[in-house]
């Protein structure tokens, strides 16, 4: 036997079998997968037979990411009487990573048949049960993991995830610090505290936080990933930049990392560099139109001009392309001489502002039906999808996407509260907003939007929908105060935001702001409809332009036809004509 596993940590100077056995259970406990396979090895070194060390081999090999070496030891299901309930369940959690959910409950059950009243079992379970969609089912097994031990590390720590999913960021916080209590040198939960006081904008916490788990985890990627989140929000892309590097990669298989890997890059003038990663985003995520905008964006900024136009073709093509996109490639055509086609791009571009809110079902059975006109089809496809699993969180929220889609709010807000019993995501807010806007109910509108922000203030999507309602209700102030903040953290190149602030600032009676307002919003997006009437409307406002307010506004009415901003506006120019 080698010199140097006799004297490693456990053990004395001749192991038994038993102790080797004991002191790698150690190890896995430490989460030291290595360490656990070196002492098992020993054990069987001294006489353990394969059936006695399965259930920690497995383990170990699970700690370090070898899914096949697990699987050698895992599968057969041959473990000792001692090791069957940790063999069964490291089993459970091997197939739910390996995505065979069936397999993974089997495991499972074997696992509780032996240990039922196993509050992190219990845990685990809810985990599989959540990934494979069982989400009611997910809430009762983190509910009872606690019942089970009120001061399990891991139910808290589940139990706040869940919390902060379904209620929100604050919601969750005394969940995490209740978990912290029992165990202050927990890292996972020192990671999902600092990364929910982030989110809640209170940045130095956060990053004293971090800093207690890289004391407790010198080197914790993610540690340095939640730090470069702080930096970049902050506006300090060196740092964010320098932050992601000291990750070393472990994260980089994580679309949330690749795509602040593009947006420091880009900030940093690499856009060769931030168009890999945001490629990387959208291999993870198609759907995701933040990481095809911004990879747009980055292209056009490369120079790639061709290109742009080549790989974004089977976007413009779709009828909902965002503006934002339609834009990059005009622009792109433009540098190309093809003015043509740049200008249909941005005339579409104009005609489609992009809206507040998205409510359309996207791909997917449904969402084909939809497109297609097959709107009964559609409808009864997604209500039986509900009555076969009422639990579960997507077929409750495409019902109502189909009920908004429809025109029947009331019942698109029965399907949304029923997915928010489960969780309540910044897409499912927007939707149910938007019901509320549809049905004319001021006041859900406002209680859904207050009671949002209360758990997360600074959502973005929550406080656009605070300043339009806000607008509303004639309060000027609080929608100037929103949407200058938004403008100024980010929203900068928003041509509705700044349209909608334009028309704010000329409320309040600041005429000189709103044309500021407009004037950037109209060179973003000059055959914007929105930002040609809100110039044309602060020059008539302020006088000193007339002619140059008269044609805007005659070209913002061959758009859209008369408003009452453009009748107002043209009524202001009258008044100012010498009699």
């Amino acid at each position: 036997m080698p010199l140097a596993l006799l004297s490693s940590p456990g053990f004395g100077e001749r192991p038994t079998a038993e102790a080797a056995i004991e002191a790698a259970r150690a190890a896995l406990a430490r989460g030291d997968g290595i360490d656990g396979e070196m002492k098992l090895r020993v054990a069987l070194d001294n006489g353990a037979s394969r059936r006695d060390v399965a259930a920690w081999m497995g383990r170990a090999y699970l700690e370090q990411d070898n899914r096949d070496k697990a699987r050698e030891w895992l599968a057969p299901g041959n473990f000792s009487p001692a090791g069957a309930a940790d063999g069964w369940r490291a089993l459970g959690l091997l197939e739910r990573l390996d995505g065979d959910l069936e397999a993974s409950t089997r495991a499972y059950g074997k696992a509780l048949e032996i240990t039922p009243n196993d509050a992190s079992l219990w845990v685990e379970v809810g985990r599989m049960r959540y990934v494979g969609g069982e989400h009611r089912l997910a809430i009762e097994a983190a509910k009872h993991a606690l019942s089970l031990d009120p001061g399990n590390v891991r139910a808290l720590e589940f139990r706040g995830q869940m919390v902060r999913d379904r209620y929100g960021l604050l919601a969750a916080v005394p969940w995490f610090e209740q978990a912290l209590l029992q165990d202050p040198r927990d890292v996972s939960v020192l990671l999902e505290y600092a990364a929910t006081l982030g989110d809640l904008g209170r940045a130095s916490e956060a990053l004293t936080v971090t800093r207690r788990v890289l004391e407790l985890a010198p080197g914790n990627a993610r540690a340095y990933y939640l730090q470069a989140v702080i930096a970049a929000r902050a506006g300090n892309y060196d740092l964010a930049r320098g932050l992601l590097m000291r990750t070393k990669g472990e994260l980089d298989w994580q679309p949330g990392v690749q795509m602040l890997h593009g947006v420091v890059e880009i900030a940093k003038g690499n856009p060769s560099a931030a168009a890999e990663a945001l490629e990387a985003v959208l291999r993870a995520k198609p759907d995701s139109m933040r990481a095809r905008e911004l990879l747009a964006r980055a292209i056009y900024l490369a120079g790639q001009y061709r290109y742009a136009t080549l790989r974004f073709a089977g976007d413009i093509a779709r009828e909902d392309a965002s503006p934002y996109l339609l834009t990059v490639v005009a622009r792109s055509y433009e540098v190309l001489g093809e003015r043509q086609k740049a200008g249909e791009l941005l005339d579409r571009a104009a005609r489609t502002p992009r809206p507040a809110l998205h409510v359309v079902p996207g791909q997917g059975r449904i969402g084909e039906m939809l497109a297609h006109g097959q709107a009964g089809a559609a409808q009864a496809v997604a209500e039986s999808d509900v009555r076969e699993d009422p639990g579960f969180y997507d077929n409750q929220a495409l019902a109502g996407d189909v009920q908004l889609a429809l025109g029947h709010p009331v019942a698109a807000q029965e399907h949304y509260a029923a997915a928010a019993e489960i969780r309540m995501p910044a897409s499912l807010f927007r939707r149910r907003f938007e019901a509320y806007v549809m049905a004319g109910d001021l006041k859900g509108g406002k209680d859904l939007v207050e009671g949002y922000l209360r758990q997360n203030p600074t959502s973005r999507p929550a406080l656009r929908a605070a300043a339009r309602l806000a607008i509303g209700t004639g309060d000027m102030p609080r929608a100037s105060a929103i949407l200058t903040w938004l403008r100024d953290t980010g929203d900068a190149r928003d041509v509705q935001l700044l349209c909608d602030l334009a028309m704010v600032q000329a409320g309040e009676g600041d005429i000189e702001g709103a044309r500021g307002s407009a004037l950037a919003a109209y060179r973003l997006q000059r055959a914007s409809p929105l930002a040609t009437q809100a110039l044309g409307y602060s020059y008539a406002m302020l006088g000193d332009r007339a002619e140059a307010a008269r044609a805007l506004l005659d070209k913002a009415e061959a758009m859209v036809g008369s408003t009452p901003l453009i009748a107002q506006a043209r009524r202001q120019l009258r008044s100012r004509q010498p009699a």
